[in-house]
């Protein structure tokens, strides 16, 4: 199968049925065989793991909400003198961004992109640079502080070879996070988004789906019922490389006017002293 061949894939992740059972988590530590990342409280809510880091490739975030603190159109009917609150939850992950700065900058190619159009670290060739880990623009990568090695979500690699859907995916009970051809999950996920808004859920948006965004799509998007801020998301992430080519070209004419210059000083040399 070549990568001509093969259709992108990646995660949906459907904000508004996640229950925070954190079996996606547990998934994705037991199958990549990933460290503990700590099994103490953080005064973050209900949670032990409080972000995405190299030890955490799946988080899953509790925010609670006091209904004063909402919009009033985004809970119907909501009376804001009788108090009261919900949770959102939601499982972050990598989004295996189309225009991936990480790739960009990585001098080794560790990073690399697959026939299934997911990014992924090869740990083996990683030199601890760490060059990809202020060029992500949603803060995703991390280094080991024991060997300075950069470790992400690859969306289960080895599982996809094999046919078989990411590990967090298989262990959501309520689908939570779903998995499959990207265009399709697109599709799917306007449907739902156009379902909560019949049912009352005016906020309910999608986040990362748009090809015409500043990171070209994510390869995992989410569901919303908040602003992205709200769940620890940029809210208009940009490819930090994106200057890059300017930056060579006027890096290139400096350059270029310097040698002009520098050959000019050594010809109207040669010619005083003659």
């Amino acid at each position: 199968m070549t990568e001509q061949d093969t259709e992108r894939v990646g995660f949906f992740t459907d904000t508004s049925v996640c229950i925070g059972c954190k079996a996606c988590e547990v998934a994705c530590k037991e199958w990549n065989a990933i460290p503990e990342d700590g099994l103490s409280l953080t005064a973050m809510s209900y949670d032990n793991s409080e972000g995405l880091g190299a030890d955490t490739w799946r988080h899953v975030a509790f925010i609670e909400q006091d209904k004063v603190a909402m919009r009033p159109q985004e809970t119907p009917g909501a009376d804001e003198s009788h108090g009261g609150s919900r949770w959102l939850m939601s499982s972050d992950v990598c989004k295996h961004c189309t225009h991936a700065a990480c790739l960009d900058v990585c001098p080794t190619g560790s990073l690399f992109r697959t026939e299934f159009g997911t990014v992924v670290v090869q740990e083996d060739i990683c030199n601890g640079c760490g060059y990809c880990v202020p060029a992500c623009p949603y803060g995703v990568i991390e280094q080991r502080p024991d060997d300075g090695r950069a470790f992400k979500c690859t969306m289960c690699y080895d599982r996809l070879g094999a046919g078989q859907e990411p590990a967090c995916a298989k262990a959501c009970p309520t689908d939570s996070i779903q998995f499959g051809p990207l265009d399709e999950l697109r599709e799917r996920a306007a449907l739902r988004v156009d379902e909560l808004h019949k049912a009352g859920e005016p906020a309910a948006h999608l986040c990362g789906a748009d090809p015409e965004d500043g990171v070209g799509g994510d390869g995992a998007f989410f569901l919303l019922l908040d602003e992205p801020e709200v769940y620890g998301l940029p809210p208009d992430p940009v490819v930090t490389t994106r200057d890059l080519p300017t930056m060579w070209k006027h890096a290139g004419g400096a350059a270029l006017g310097l040698l002009t210059g520098a050959a000019l000083s050594f010809v109207a040399g040669r010619k005083a002293g003659s």
